[in-house]
């Protein structure tokens, strides 16, 4: 098992908020982060989703593409949180953010080529 990430996210949400912020089921919020929609892990033993990633009433447009992308590239979901919030100020301070933006394409550029 990795490390937790170290800088993370500015907050985080439970899955039943996320369910309640997107209208949909806790069964469908399950769903979304087996399918690799979302990208959620435990802290303290309860599973949390990055309180950047789901913005207004949906998840960001491109996070589904980048996470199947780190997913393929060998990066499990706490892998793949450190990578979408290492610090990089190209990305507007992190890859999470740069997602929320003009930035976007960018930042699945570089989860492309991520694996290698």
């Amino acid at each position: 098992m990795s490390e937790p990430v170290t800088a993370g996210p500015a907050g985080w949400i439970t899955l039943p908020d996320v369910s309640e912020k997107l209208g949909v089921s806790i069964s469908k919020v399950h769903q979304m982060i087996r399918e690799g929609a979302l990208l959620a892990v435990r802290r303290d033993g309860i599973r949390l989703v990055p309180a950047e990633l789901v913005a207004n009433d949906t998840v960001l447009k491109h996070l589904p593409g980048v996470i199947t992308l780190l997913h393929d590239a060998g990066y499990n979901d706490e892998e793949a949180l450190r990578w979408l919030y290492e610090p990089d100020e190209a990305l507007g301070g992190n890859a999470a953010i740069g997602l929320g933006g003009d930035l976007a394409r960018e930042v699945k550029r570089r989860a492309q080529t991520a694996g290698f």
